[in-house]
């Protein structure tokens, strides 16, 4: 069983309309289907956008369908400078970079309860997932991606995201996913395609680039799993 999980419903619809031998139920205003994708069992849904709508819909769907392993997939903001809109960024770990008790003397980003700032993903799915982006000709990063409940669209925010995490793109669920999945012990990976480039151009390229960074995303995925 492999959980599924996007934040738009443009990061999920193409999935589900392929899906077969669906079973659909929703749970605290998620909707929930369960089934076969390219001859795989999965559990999809639409979380909607920002990290509490992220960690809810995770653990009810671990709760629920105890997937073997979980993908977040969809769509970020650059902010590595050498990486281009399109490009695709498979997360090797990833943060929160909104969360920070630094006033009470944590770094900033550290999670409490659980002492971390970096979260790995499982690093055999996220190799796969690069792979399957290369090999469908498509330019593939292994890097960090940061969550946060802000869309950037902002050179100074972007730069110290950047330069504070070391993170290559961001986003608004990913970290949230990847903590629910940490402390369940269920096996992660996130990946996106870049759609903006979390600066001041960001709000004209988003609209422009976000249909087809999701659909590329989305892609990736279908074949990963029909190969896998």
């Amino acid at each position: 069983m492999i959980g599924i999980i996007g934040a738009m419903e443009a990061e999920t619809a193409a999935i589900k309309s392929e899906m077969k031998q669906v079973q659909e139920e929703t749970v605290s205003g998620v909707r929930f289907l369960q089934g076969y994708w390219q001859g795989r069992e999965v559990a999809v849904a639409t979380c909607g956008i920002g990290k509490v709508f992220a960690a809810l819909c995770a653990q009810t769907m671990i709760l629920k369908y105890q997937p073997d392993c979980m993908i977040n997939c969809g769509v970020a903001g650059g902010l590595h400078p050498d990486y281009r809109l399109l490009d695709v960024v498979v997360a090797k770990d990833v943060v929160q970079h909104d969360m920070d008790t630094s006033p009470i003397g944590d770094p900033v980003g550290l999670i409490s309860g659980i002492n971390k700032i970096e979260l790995p993903t499982d690093a055999e799915l996220s190799a796969a997932l690069k792979k399957t982006a290369e090999s469908l000709g498509l330019t593939a990063h292994m890097g960090r991606i940061a969550s946060g409940d802000q869309f950037i669209a902002d050179e100074g925010k972007k730069i110290k995201i950047r330069d504070t995490f070391h993170a290559d793109c961001c986003e608004m669920e990913g970290a949230a996913i990847g903590q629910v999945c940490y402390v369940n012990e269920v096996p992660f990976a996130i990946l996106r395609t870049l759609s903006d480039g979390a600066g001041s151009e960001a709000e004209m390229d988003y609209p422009t680039f976000a249909a087809n960074a999701a659909e590329q995303s989305i892609d990736i995925l279908r074949h990963f799993i029909k190969n896998s």
